[in-house]
């Protein structure tokens, strides 16, 4: 893919801008990262593996030194909810038209950027709900990476406060591997050099991210309210353009 010097810039801001949220709220930078690299041209399928690379490349960094701040059992537990419906998710990632999948992204952060807007939180509180999330979850993230937000819902639930960034650091590097791994099988051209020369660049954004972390979380509703406006914006109109 070749990208002219404003789009690069703008490639550059955008992945900057998912290192930050990344970090800043502990999930989130593919579902508020690939709207936009989606404006700027290209298929879900030429950018998700980037976005992959970045999440296994930071999660690892992040998880480093807190390795056993993860909640190991509950992440067992939910492992047998999340992945099988992850795999048919890949499956349908790369089996779709692009514009299907383009579609179902803008649709599903609309979704995101309307529960933020007026403070309805995806929340569970019976055992029934927190399968039926975990699964949509499974299956949205093997798609297009973006359902941590209703992995979170069930999770915020049931780990502890201290080890739930972490412990969904694991998860997505788990979930991320395993799309990794399918893009391999499957022979996706992967730009390899593009994602490379990218991550000093998100760097700098989950740098901001982690020094942010606690005041984001203190001015969530407000974060997330300004955030949600955003996006819903900017998905409505890549929904517009892609249908017309």
């Amino acid at each position: 893919m070749i990208f002219s010097s404003t789009e690069l810039f703008l490639v550059a801001l955008i992945f900057m801008w998912a290192g930050f949220v990344r970090t800043g709220l502990g999930f989130g930078g593919a579902a508020l990262g690939l709207p936009l690299m989606l404006l700027i041209g290209a298929s879900p399928v030429y950018w998700l593996p980037i976005i992959g690379l970045h999440l296994l490349f930071f999660s690892s960094m992040t998880l480093f030194k807190s390795i056993k701040k993860v909640d190991w059992p509950y992440l067992s537990r939910s492992l047998w909810w999340i992945i099988p419906p992850t795999l048919i998710g890949v499956a349908g990632l790369l089996s779709l038209p692009d514009k299907v999948v383009i579609i179902f992204i803008y649709a599903i952060t609309i979704f995101y950027a309307i529960t933020w807007i007026f403070d309805q939180k995806i929340t569970s509180h019976k055992p029934w709900v927190d399968k039926f999330l975990l699964i949509m979850g499974g299956y949205v993230a093997g798609t297009s990476l973006t359902g941590a937000p209703l992995i979170v819902a069930v999770y915020m639930r049931h780990v502890a406060k201290e080890y739930l960034r972490n412990t969904l650091f694991v998860l997505w590097f788990i979930l991320v591997s395993i799309k990794m791994a399918a893009f391999v099988v499957v022979g996706v051209s992967i730009d390899w050099a593009f994602s490379l020369s990218l991550i000093p660049v998100a760097a700098v954004g989950h740098v901001i991210g982690i020094k942010m972390h606690q005041k984001i979380i203190e001015n969530d509703q407000v974060f997330k309210k300004w955030v949600g406006s955003a996006l819903l914006l900017i998905s409505s109109f890549g929904m517009l353009k892609i249908l017309m």
